[in-house]
C-alpha cells in the first residue's frame, strides 16, 4: 500500500479506536462524575447503558444506511454528531443531560462505525491488501480499550469533563482529514444501480420474491428509491423495546415500590418487541429476516455473548465502584488495576486462533464460561482491605476468560449461514452484544439497590461492602447460565483438529483477532456488524474506487 492508502487507513482505523477509548475511559470516570453530579447508582448506570442501548437499536440501520446513501457521507454525518454530543456530555450539569449524550453518541457510533467498515472493504483491492487493511483494524480497535483506561485515568484526574472533550479533539482531527482522503462517491442515480447489484447478491431470498419473472429472465431489477431498504419502524420498535427492558431491569432494585412502573415497562417492552416481529413479517426489506434464528447456532451464540459481555461489564462497573467509592483509590490507581483486563488484546489473536484450530469453537466458547464462572466467583467475598495481588486473579482470569470466548461466539454466530446473510448474522451478534452490556450494568445496578436498601450505605461501608458482593452474584449467574447454554453446542462438534481445519481454520485467526473487546466495547460492536454482509462477502462494486 501506498503513503495515501495508510493515511486513509489511519483515519478510517481512527474511529473504532474513537469508540474504543471513549467506551473505556467512561467506565473509568464514571464514579467521578457520580460524585460530582450527585448522581443515584441508577442514573451512573443509565449513563454507561445509554450509549450501548443506542449502538443496539440502530446498528443494522446503520450498515443498510452506508450502502444505500453513501459510505462517505453517512460516515462524515455521522463522525460529526459522534464530536457534537461527545462535547455535550462535557458540558453536562445534571444526569439526565450525559444520558442523552451518551445516548446519541451510541447512535452516532452505530452509523459510523459501518460506515468505516464498508469504505475498507470498498477501498482496498480484495486480498492481501484488503485483509491487511482489516487485521490493522482489528488491531486498532482491540488497543483502543486498553489504551482508554489508562487514558482515561489521566484525564479523569484533571477533571472527569475532559473524557469527553478528548474525543472532541481527536474526532475533530479525523473529520478535517476524512474530508480530504475519503474518495468522493459517484452520484446517486450510478451508486444506486451499483447497489443494486449488491443487494440482489446480498439478499437473494428476498428479491427472489420481489422480482420473480426480472431474475428468471435475466433481465436488470427496477432500480430502487433511495429509501429502499430502510426499515425505520423496525429499527425504533427494536430501540424502544430495548431501552423499556433495561429500564425494567434497573427498577427492580425498588422491589415493591412502585411496581406498576416497573411491571407497566416490561410489559410495554414485550408488546415492543411483538410489534418488532410483526414489522419484520410484513415489511418487504426488513432489517433481520426471523428465518435465520432458527439457524440454532446464531441464537445461541448471540444469546451466549449477551449473557457473557453482561456479566463482563456489570462485573466491571460493580468493580469500578468498589474501587474508587469503598476503597478510596484514585481513577489513575484503578485505570491502571483494569489494565490486566486488557490481556485479551494479546491473547485473542494469538492463542485463541490456535485453540479453535485444535479444539473447535465450541469447546473453547465453554471454557471462556467456565473461566468466567471461577474468575467472578474468586471475587464474591472480596474484603474491605483486599491487596491488589488478592484482586489479580480474578482480572487476568476474567481478560483471558474473554480473549477465548468472544471471538469463536464470533465464529459461531456465523456458522452455517448463507454467505449472502454473513452481514445479518455478525449484525445480530452486535446487537445481542450491545443489549447484553446494558442488561448487565442494569442488573448488578439493580441487586445493589434492593441490598443496600434501607441501610445508610454512605456512613456504613461494611453495609456497602455487603451490597457490592451482593450484586457481583450477577455476573456469576449470567456466565454459569452461559456455560449451561453453550454446552449445547458441544453436541455437534466433531473431535480433533479435524473440525478445527475444515470449516474454521480459513477464517479463524481474521475473525478471533476481530473480536478483541475493543470491537465489542464501542465496542462497540465488532466492526463486521451492521455493513450487510460487507466483511462477508466484500462484493466487487463496479462503482468501487480503490486506493493504493
Amino acid at each position: 500500500m501506498g503513503p495515501r492508502a495508510w493515511a486513509l487507513l489511519l483515519v478510517l482505523c481512527g474511529t473504532i479506536f474513537l469508540e474504543g477509548i471513549d467506551v473505556a475511559m467512561l467506565a473509568v470516570a464514571i464514579p467521578s462524575i457520580r460524585s460530582d453530579l450527585d448522581l443515584p447508582t441508577d442514573t451512573a448506570a443509565w449513563v454507561m447503558s445509554a450509549y450501548v442501548l443506542g449502538y443496539a437499536g440502530f446498528t443494522l440501520l446503520g450498515g443498510r444506511a452506508a450502502d444505500l446513501l453513501g459510505r462517505r457521507r453517512m460516515f462524515l454525518t455521522w463522525l460529526t454528531v459522534f464530536l457534537a454530543f461527545s462535547g455535550l456530555g462535557g458540558f453536562a450539569t445534571e444526569g439526565w443531560t450525559l444520558i442523552v449524550a451518551r445516548f446519541a453518541t451510541g447512535v452516532a457510533a452505530a452509523f459510523m462505525t459501518p460506515a468505516a467498515l464498508s469504505l475498507i472493504t470498498t477501498s482496498y483491492e480484495e486480498g492481501e491488501q484488503r485483509n491487511k487493511a482489516l487485521l490493522v483494524f482489528a488491531g486498532t480497535a482491540a488497543g483502543g480499550f486498553s489504551l482508554g483506561l489508562v487514558i482515561g485515568g489521566l484525564l479523569t484526574q484533571l477533571g472527569w469533563r475532559w473524557v469527553f472533550f478528548a474525543p472532541v479533539l481527536l474526532a475533530g482531527a479525523l473529520l478535517v482529514a476524512a474530508v480530504r482522503l475519503i474518495p468522493s462517491e459517484p452520484h446517486s442515480k450510478e451508486r444506486t444501480k451499483g447497489h443494486t447489484k449488491e443487494r440482489t447478491k446480498g439478499h437473494a431470498k428476498e428479491r427472489t420474491q420481489q422480482h420473480t419473472e426480472e431474475h428468471a429472465e435475466g433481465r436488470p431489477l427496477k432500480a430502487p428509491r433511495r429509501t429502499e431498504g430502510f426499515d425505520i419502524l423496525g429499527a425504533a420498535a427494536a430501540a424502544a423495546a430495548m431501552l423499556l427492558a433495561a429500564y425494567a431491569v434497573i427498577r427492580l432494585e425498588h422491589g415493591l415500590d412502585g411496581w406498576q412502573l416497573t411491571a407497566g415497562a416490561a410489559a410495554a417492552a414485550a408488546l415492543l418487541g411483538t410489534a418488532f416481529v410483526a414489522v419484520e413479517r410484513r415489511t418487504p426489506t426488513p432489517l433481520v429476516r426471523l428465518g435465520i434464528l432458527r439457524t440454532g447456532s446464531v441464537t445461541r451464540a448471540g444469546l451466549g455473548a449477551l449473557l457473557f459481555v453482561g456479566a463482563f461489564f456489570g462485573f466491571q462497573f460493580v468493580l469500578t465502584l468498589y474501587l474508587q467509592e469503598l476503597r478510596g483509590w484514585s481513577s489513575l490507581q484503578t485505570a491502571i488495576a483494569l489494565v490486566v483486563l486488557g490481556c485479551d488484546a494479546i491473547l485473542a489473536p494469538t492463542l485463541t486462533p490456535r485453540l479453535v484450530t485444535r479444539f473447535g469453537p465450541a469447546r473453547v466458547i465453554f471454557g471462556g464460561f467456565v473461566l468466567a464462572i471461577a474468575a467472578y466467583g474468586l471475587f464474591l467475598p472480596v474484603g474491605m482491605d483486599w491487596s491488589y495481588a488478592a484482586m489479580f486473579p480474578t482480572l487476568i482470569i476474567a481478560g483471558t476468560a474473554f480473549a477465548l470466548a468472544y471471538g469463536p461466539l464470533t465464529i459461531a454466530a456465523t456458522d452455517g449461514v448463507a454467505e449472502s446473510e454473513q452481514g445479518l448474522a455478525s449484525g445480530l451478534l452486535t446487537t445481542f452484544t450491545q443489549f447484553g452490556s446494558a442488561i448487565g450494568i442494569s442488573a448488578v445496578t439493580a441487586v445493589y439497590g434492593l441490598a443496600s436498601s434501607g441501610a445508610a450505605t454512605g456512613s456504613d461501608p461494611e453495609s456497602t461492602l455487603s451490597a457490592f458482593r451482593a450484586a457481583l452474584i450477577v455476573p456469576v449467574a449470567m456466565v454459569t447460565l452461559g456455560a449451561l447454554l453453550s454446552s449445547f453446542g458441544l453436541r455437534g462438534q466433531g473431535r480433533g483438529r479435524g473440525r478445527g481445519k475444515g470449516r474454521g481454520q480459513g477464517r479463524t485467526k481474521s475473525t478471533v483477532g476481530a473480536a478483541a473487546r475493543g470491537t465489542v466495547a464501542g465496542t462497540s460492536g465488532a466492526p463486521v456488524a451492521g455493513t450487510s454482509g460487507a466483511l462477508a462477502d466484500a462484493p466487487a462494486n463496479p462503482t468501487q474506487q480503490t486506493v493504493s
